[in-house]
């Protein structure tokens, strides 16, 4: 096995992106999302580095996993929160590695940029792996709920899993 490169997406990665965060939302949300709004989305943030910006993990020339980044303007820090959001590991490559290096790589970037104060994730409640693997590499609880109003896919899925 070779060991990951971490770059970032470029145009030509969209259709990758598109299906990780399909499978993302159906493995993790039980959402079955509208691909020609993902897609849209996708391409909107490539286009657009203000919007988002992806890194992506190959191995052996494929892409293995995924992140994406968004800022968010903490007037507390004047600083940009960066918000580590679609995490995505293709099943065969998950519990090698692949998140913590994309982790690291991304890390990295935000300590070299100073506008950067922080990075920020979240996390389904139920995913204690998850929250195991945040713990491992420095991150902490910040004691946060996250509320929302979803005005395009809304919470009927949600909603299903508090029921299991």
């Amino acid at each position: 096995m070779t060991d990951l490169i971490i770059r970032p997406a470029e145009p030509g990665d969209c259709a990758t992106i598109v299906e990780f965060n399909a499978a993302l939302a159906r493995e993790t949300e039980g959402k079955d999302l509208d691909r020609a709004r993902l897609t849209a989305g996708v391409t909107a943030a490539l286009a657009d580095p203000g919007k988002a910006f992806y890194r992506l993990a190959q191995r052996d020339g494929r892409a293995v996993g995924q992140l994406m980044i968004t800022r968010e303007w903490s007037d507390w820090r004047n600083g940009d929160f960066w918000w580590i959001q679609s995490v995505y590991v293709v099943p065969v490559a998950r519990r090698q590695g692949v998140f913590r290096a994309l982790y690291a790589d991304i890390l990295a970037e935000a300590k070299r940029r100073p506008g950067v104060c922080g990075l920020r994730l979240y996390a389904e409640r139920q995913n204690r792996r998850a929250h195991a693997t945040y713990a491992t590499l420095g991150m902490h609880d910040a004691g946060y709920r996250m509320f929302e109003v979803d005005f395009v896919i809304g919470h009927a899925a949600s909603e299903k899993r508090k029921r299991r």
